[in-house]
């Protein structure tokens, strides 16, 4: 069986918080670290437990609104292409 080992709460809060914020994906924080990916998402599940902060919240929505705005133009861009080629 395989040994265990403890990460710190430093390292494990830096990870969590470059993971958050889309600087790293779980797999280049698991290599940079020399962990295992389903231990970073065991981190990432028992952060889910409790309810998200309002700045949390309000980031989300403002990328949600951002994310509609560019499917918006995208759309438009495609409608305007295709009528073109008709």
């Amino acid at each position: 069986m395989g040994t265990k080992h403890r990460t710190s709460k430093e390292v494990k809060a830096d990870v969590l918080k470059r993971i958050k914020e889309g600087t790293v994906t779980v797999q280049q924080a698991a290599e940079e670290h020399g962990l295992t990916e389903s231990a970073i998402y065991r981190w990432l599940q028992k952060g889910v437990a409790g309810a998200p902060s309002w700045s949390e919240f309000g980031k989300v929505k403002r990328e949600n609104g951002e994310l509609f705005r560019v499917i918006g133009e995208l759309t438009l861009k495609l409608s305007t292409t295709q009528k073109k080629s008709w």
